[in-house]
């Protein structure tokens, strides 16, 4: 039998009104007439007991006996359902307070005996239930868009359908989510019944009341016949299935069949609904029949018909059954619901890697790699389809109501990756933590997830290039990792432009309009009514104006509030673009005839130094982030007062703007183990690190057994110091480990060694073997442990291995961490094997999360300023003291008078050195650390020194990588265009043939020409 007939001819037409939609709470309604409908109505059924065959009086009598007897079964099983139903109802609500389990009814026009039935189930259960009526000639797609609107509500458990069979198609039946397919006829639910995996979908609660019934019969049904007269579609085949699994000999036919009075006379059951014009007389059936009467179950029309025959009460009819027990479904898809909510314990199936030797180039091995669908690993790491947005095949934002379903979850282990004080040779710390994920997960089997910062445009067209990781330990794929991912940054970048040109707009209004004018254009007249915004009403009170009605403004309280008095010399928001380009450190802005004059001198950052991206690194969600916005200082009045974002009043609209921005993006790494990718803000003029979002969304995700490796931008006494004193105060987590990596390369730099010239051949110091140079370079290993001390934090040292390193050398590196303090030195081969080159790292960092931490700040916030400055300058660089500017001393007693002092401090210093000195290599000594300036993102709430000359923009190269991106292969219809290292191939659509081809080269190359 094919399961696409069952769903033809499936229920009989309504002709209903309008729309409507009523909810109805667990209340107990009053007893109606019975009548209930399911969501395949189908025909009436005709009885008779005219005719010959000689039934008498006797007959009679029996039958009434007969119907005590159905009837007293029929109320038991009735009320034993309701009681089970309500004590597993009990069992949810206890166990998840919050939920209210509903049914949704949706039928065309409005049939109150179909509701009254439900409004009596549901009450005696303890159900809520919703009642959609759709007008008598809705269309499919009308139907459609109900039902998938009630997929999406989670506060609804149950859907069933009642409508006129030209709209019951495979399509709609097959669209009811089938954990809410309480009638359980779609094509899986039906399926999973076939196959013997009922337990994972739900019953029908028709076929179920057959079986309810019968299984209150003494007589066992294994060797008994049934026949079923007049059924279709999924009832059919439910029925059959079952009373087949029961033992039974089960035969089916038609109320036109020759050989249905031949077939009843045999049967020991018989089901029957449908219209037939057949007459059923006693004397076809044998004595001790069972008669089922599924009509008054399958439409609300037919109890009234029923009663028209003595006869026809022999027969047991399953109605308020069926709607127990449709009642049951819809608890038992809550329960489901709920545990589903529940933390998924992970299934990941990582992918297999082949190492080459030599080790190809980045690209290549990227390209090699066919990545797991976003969604297979969302699936595999017990994310709900309901929290992924999917960006294509390869990426996905994560929705943060993960966090709350996940609340009560343990969270695992906290993994920060730092590094010695950086070199141009680079230390790989993206490298070693993918590696140290990839071997904890694919190798050790244990949950772990990589949180890594979205690299700038900047850098990737820039010198550094992409931040994917390199060699057998990347994120991919890295092409999509590098360039754009899910548009964060374009984000921020309209958002913080957006206040930039509010600010220069503001300053020309208030200097060309009057107090009226503004007032008027500010809080308009909408028809005849004039109200005040909530962003207006926060800000007159923030002015001591405790006023609501517009009119009721003074002239000198108008005036407060429409000026805000910016001082165009006091303005600090700069205007910010994702592009290395060192003409736009300094422009002037207004020089059009129609700015009228008001002109004046400003720059651009580039986008990751935007504070709108410190918030969003350390926010804890939407409402947070929203408060934030509006705490942005963009300049002072003229009276020395801050002006904020909800001055101006845009920061509805910058939360809007990053509604998306701030849900965390999830890729994979070459063995398919899972990455969250979040806010990059820099480490040298920022605080250098990944969301505080991502991290908790990890954690949860990992369980309590679990590792969360994030990584801290450049040296460990900066982008460490600060995931310290400024991502775990938002945050309130506590690391376990610090993982600190290292490179004899780097090290000899810092031992002494020549320095070194992009392009240029290292030297040969660099290549051989030199002791000596490893050992003094030591030192600035041996400060950097140090200082991860400071925190109470175990370390274990990441010695980055390359293949000019000796035996020699990693020995002498490894003695002389472990006899500083490290936990462990081990050298590490994730770029050349992959996850299996770290594994001794996976051990170590293992057995040193296991530890207890000591975690502390370095500094109470209590502290002032000054002396926050001065702690980290002398306990985390080495300084001797601090000078202050004249001008940097008049912001600090500002920020004091402000109540600022309070928040924590973020050093804005060269990443190149633990001085201001970035050609001091090593642990420099004897030196005294100069601020020359203090900021504040308020917002992002900390306050940044500037120590030295630092530039928020950085320039393009002689020779930038964006013009040495090549295309290498062509066809009619698609562009592959290469970058070797470390970017991307990417293959974009393109309308027709290919002209002017160029062949890549060896050469560091990032990204890829866009189409022609």
């Amino acid at each position: 039998m094919k399961l696409s007939a069952a769903f033809r001819h499936a229920c009989r037409a309504h002709r209903c009104g309008a729309r409507q939609v009523k909810l109805f709470g667990p209340r107990r309604s009053p007893t109606t007439r019975g009548e209930m409908s399911v969501c395949l109505p189908v025909r009436e059924t005709h009885f008779t007991s005219g005719g010959g065959g000689g039934a008498g009086s006797g007959s009679s009598v029996q039958s009434l006996s007969l119907q005590k007897t159905l009837s007293a079964a029929h109320e038991n099983a009735t009320r034993e359902i309701i009681q089970r139903s309500r004590a597993e109802l009990a069992s949810v609500v206890k166990a998840h307070p919050a939920i209210k389990p509903t049914l949704a009814i949706l039928q065309a026009g409005e049939d109150d005996r179909l509701l009254e039935m439900n409004k009596k189930m549901a009450g005696k259960v303890g159900l809520n239930m919703m009642q959609i009526c759709l007008p008598r000639q809705c269309t499919e797609e009308e139907v459609l868009e109900e039902v998938l609107r009630l997929n999406e509500d989670s506060n609804v458990h149950g859907v069933f359908l009642c409508l006129p069979p030209s709209l019951l198609s495979r399509r709609i039946l097959n669209t009811i989510k089938p954990e809410k397919d309480v009638d359980g006829v779609s094509d899986l639910n039906v399926g999973r019944l076939v196959s013997g995996a009922l337990s994972e979908g739900l019953p029908s609660p028709v076929a179920g009341a057959v079986l309810e019934l019968l299984a209150r019969h003494d007589a066992p049904l294994a060797g008994k016949t049934a026949v079923l007269v007049g059924l279709e579609g999924p009832l059919k085949v439910i029925l059959q299935v079952l009373l087949q699994s029961d033992g039974m000999e089960v035969q089916t036919s038609l109320w036109s069949s020759d050989s249905l009075q031949k077939l009843i006379r045999r049967a020991d059951v018989v089901v029957v609904t449908g219209t037939g014009s057949v007459e059923l007389l006693p004397s076809w059936f044998k004595p001790g029949v069972t008669l089922v009467n599924c009509c008054s179950a399958l439409m609300p029309e037919s109890s009234a018909s029923e009663e028209r025959r003595m006869d026809a009460e022999s027969w047991a009819e399953i109605d308020s059954i069926s709607a127990a027990l449709r009642m049951q479904n819809v608890v038992r898809s809550s329960m489901r619901w709920v545990e589903n909510q529940q933390y998924q314990p992970w299934m990941l199936r990582p992918l297999k890697l082949q190492p080459l030797s030599p080790v190809p180039s980045d690209i290549e091995i990227s390209r090699a790699q066919t990545p797991k669908p976003i969604v297979q690993l969302a699936e595999e790491i017990g994310l709900l389809p309901e929290e992924l947005e999917a960006y294509g095949c390869t990426k996905a934002k994560v929705r943060l109501s993960l966090l709350t379903r996940l609340q009560h979850q343990p969270t695992g282990k906290y993994v920060l990756v730092a590094g010695i004080t950086p070199t141009p040779l680079g230390e790989g710390k993206s490298t070693v933590t993918i590696g140290l994920v990839q071997a904890l997960s694919a190798h050790l089997k244990l949950n772990s997830f990589a949180c890594l910062r979205q690299p700038s445009q900047g850098p990737t067209f820039g010198v550094k290039g992409g931040a994917a990781g390199g060699g057998y330990a990347q994120v991919i794929p890295m092409e999509e990792f590098n360039l754009h991912l899910t548009g964060d940054i374009h984000a921020i970048t309209a958002a913080n432009n957006l206040v930039a040109a509010a600010v220069d707009a503001r300053i020309l209004h208030e200097a060309t309009q009057s107090d009226k004018a503004l007032y008027n254009r500010l809080v308009p007249s909408v028809n005849g009514v004039r109200r005040f915004s909530p962003i207006q009403l926060g800000r007159l009170q923030r002015l001591g104006i405790n006023k609501s009605d517009p009119s009721t403004l003074t002239p000198e309280e108008v005036s407060s509030f429409v000026r805000l008095d910016l001082d165009p010399v006091k303005v600090t928001w700069q205007r910010v673009v994702d592009t290395n380009d060192r003409f736009l450190r300094k422009i002037t802005v207004g020089q059009a005839n129609t700015e009228k004059g008001h002109s004046r001198q400003t720059q651009f950052d580039i986008a990751v130094a935007s504070e709108i991206m410190a918030i969003l690194a350390l926010t804890d969600g939407l409402a947070d982030m929203k408060s934030r916005l509006g705490r942005m200082v963009v300049g002072s009045s003229r009276s020395g007062q801050p002006v904020t974002a909800d001055d101006l009043g845009v920061t509805g609209a910058l939360a809007v703007l990053m509604k998306d921005a701030i849900k965390p993006t999830l890729m994979q790494t070459l063995e398919g183990t899972p990455v969250f990718v979040h806010a990059g803000p820099f480490a040298n003029i920022a605080h250098g690190n990944s969301s505080v979002l991502a991290d908790q969304l990890a954690l949860k995700l990992v369980g309590k057994e679990g590792y969360v490796v994030t990584e801290a931008g450049f040296g460990a006494d900066i982008g460490m110091e600060k995931f310290f004193n400024i991502k775990c105060r938002a945050s309130g987590l506590k690391p376990d480990v610090v993982v600190l990596v290292a490179t004899i390369r780097a090290l000899k730099m810092h031992g002494g060694g020549p320095s070194v010239t992009a392009g240029v051949p290292l030297p040969k110091e660099y290549i051989d073997e030199d002791l000596h140079l490893v050992s003094e370079g030591c030192s600035n290993l041996k400060k950097q442990i140090e200082i991860a001390h400071l925190f109470g934090v175990p370390v274990v040292v990441a010695l980055n291995i390359f293949k000019t390193d000796t035996e020699a050398e990693i020995d002498l590196v490894c003695r002389i961490a472990e006899a500083s303090g490290a936990s462990a030195a081990v050298p590490c081969h994730h770029w050349t094997r992959g996850g299996r080159g770290s594994v001794e790292l996976a051990h170590a960092v293992k057995e040193a999360a296991a530890q207890k931490s000591n975690f502390r700040f370095l500094y109470s916030l209590q502290t002032p300023i000054v002396e926050k400055i001065r702690t980290i300058a002398q306990k985390v660089y080495g300084a001797d003291d601090i000078e202050l500017s004249p001008e940097a001393q008049a912001k600090i007693e500002y920020y004091n008078q402000q109540g600022f002092d309070t928040l924590p401090v973020c050093m804005a210093k060269t990443h190149l050195s633990l001085s201001h000195m970035p050609d001091k290599k090593g642990v420099p000594t004897g030196f005294i650390l100069p601020i020359r300036d203090v900021r504040a993102s308020i917002g992002a709430g900390f306050i940044y020194p500037l120590v030295g000359t630092m530039s928020t923009m950085p320039g393009l190269p002689t020779r930038p990588s964006d013009g040495r991106s090549a295309i290498v292969f062509c066809c009619p219809w698609r562009v592959r265009v290469t970058c070797m290292k470390p970017a991307a191939v990417a293959t974009v659509a393109h309308g027709g043939p290919m002209t002017n081809v160029r062949s890549h080269t060896s050469e560091q190359l990032f990204f890829f020409l866009l189409p022609l």
